[in-house]
């Protein structure tokens, strides 16, 4: 594991959650679309930018199948939403961490040992 590819992945990682919000702040107040409908939206936006640019910027790794990617992406963000809304709710519900606490400890973890390390060597592996 590359220092410097870490820390591009988790400014990858920052950029796609700053999409995500914008994305789901905008269609909420600006669009007034329901809170549920706008927030699917900014998770697949903020998905979309987090792919493109662990594809194109952090793994250099656009001379490889974009489907067989965009496969393999999917496969770790879902897992990646059920660790996280797993951990927050055990935070929350069984330590009775306030529910933003959790969210922030989880995404940590979630980030550095299960996003990023799958990313690396699963959905943009070179062959």
């Amino acid at each position: 594991m590359r220092y410097s590819q870490f820390i591009a992945a988790q400014a990858a990682a920052a950029a796609g959650t700053a999409v995500d919000f914008l994305v789901t702040i905008a269609g909420v107040e600006g669009l007034h679309l329901w809170y549920l409908l706008a927030t699917v939206l900014g998770n697949v936006a903020g998905g979309g930018t987090n792919f493109y640019l662990g594809r194109h910027r952090v793994f250099e790794a656009s001379e490889q199948s974009a489907r067989g990617q965009a496969f393999r992406y999917f496969l770790v963000w879902t897992g990646s939403l059920l660790l996280n809304a797993a951990g927050v709710y055990l935070l929350t519900q069984g330590l009775g961490l306030k529910y933003l606490i959790s969210k922030i400890v989880v995404s940590v973890v979630v980030g550095f040992g299960f996003n990023y390390v799958l990313q690396a060597k699963f959905v943009f592996k070179k062959s």
